[in-house]
């Protein structure tokens, strides 16, 4: 199933003719085209618990805003120009101790997920803002292979081996849909500041949620495209990028699959419940970015506070290539 996801996303551009936008899009849709890869895992940081590692590998093309799933996503009004993409998108959490095999209650469930999201961007960049709509579908449970995952790094690296994923969230599937706003606050030469808002609404994950987004250094404007692209798709990019970039945001939790088990089944063998998920939770990052033409590095620290009662705050870090085609 997951080689299947990967080949699809590779060779849709391919499989897509590069053609204009369909009559029913009145906004004026970019050219341009990336491919972006992060990988994200605790070990920076020498710790073995809770979010453990993940990946995601995203494309945008503008032959995607032909496929009829663009109905289903909002957009902003006319003026704005649009980016479509697909992210696919991998994750696996583990409980504090992975070398004890049997369910240690009070703690966190073993989860792995495994899903892919159809996105639509609407940048504006005369008024600084942008709105984005995702479509989220795919499963968690051992289908999304966590635990033959983490087993092969571990045994490669000479790790402990997790012996616990016996007792992790079972097969369920995964749907949602999320939006998130980006607003300009401030803007100076070398400085932006962003504020934003995002919702989601889907068997994984129902939150809601606000922050902000400091960047500093010298960069092409947040708005002006999607962090690169080639020279010929947006004349306001910087040929050198190198800054730094924080971000603040809390959110509130509704509901959190990978804590409580999927509402679509009830054949879990341990999840927490309700009353011990927190509904307050704190996440924040900060990185470097390094980009020159069509090629970006980031390298970015993550940390969210307590999720769930007795819980500890954690952190990783995570790695990102961006290749603009």
């Amino acid at each position: 199933m997951r080689p299947l996801f990967l080949l699809f996303l590779l060779l849709l551009p391919r499989l897509l003719p590069a053609a204009p936008a369909p009559a029913d899009t009145l906004q004026p849709l970019s050219p341009a085209r990336l491919l972006r890869y992060t990988y994200a895992n605790d070990l920076f940081f020498r710790t073995d618990y809770y979010f453990t590692q993940g990946m995601t590998l995203t494309l945008v093309h503008p032959a995607l805003a032909r496929l009829p799933v663009r109905h289903l996503l909002v957009a902003s009004p006319h003026g704005s120009t649009q980016y479509h993409g697909l992210t696919l998108r991998y994750d696996g959490f583990t409980p504090l101790r992975i070398q004890d095999a049997f369910i240690r209650v009070g703690d966190r469930p073993y989860a792995a997920y495994l899903y892919g999201s159809f996105f639509r961007v609407s940048n504006q960049r005369a008024r600084h803002q942008r709105l984005t709509a995702a479509l989220e579908i795919g499963f968690i449970g051992p289908a999304a292979g966590g635990k033959e995952l983490q087993t092969a790094i571990h045994r490669v690296t000479g790790n402990a081996a997790p012996r616990g994923w016996d007792y992790q969230v079972q097969n369920a599937p995964i749907i949602g849909y999320r939006v998130a706003f980006e607003k300009q606050l401030t803007a100076g030469r070398h400085i932006e500041l962003l504020g934003n808002a995002e919702a989601s609404l889907g068997t994984l994950y129902t939150y809601a949620g606000t922050g902000l987004h400091l960047r500093g250094g010298k960069f092409t404007p947040y708005f002006a495209n999607l962090s690169i692209t080639k020279p010929e798709h947006s004349a306001a990019s910087q040929p050198w990028q190198l800054y730094g970039e924080a971000t603040l945001e809390s959110r509130f939790i509704g509901y959190d699959a990978t804590l409580q088990g999927s509402p679509l089944t009830n054949r879990d063998p341990y999840t927490l419940a309700a009353g011990n998920v927190r509904r307050a939770v704190l996440r924040s990052s900060g990185g470097v970015v390094l980009a020159h033409g069509g090629l970006s590095f980031a390298a970015t620290a993550i940390w969210v506070s307590p999720e769930f009662a007795g819980g500890r705050s954690h952190r990783w870090g995570q790695l990102g290539v961006t290749v603009a085609l």
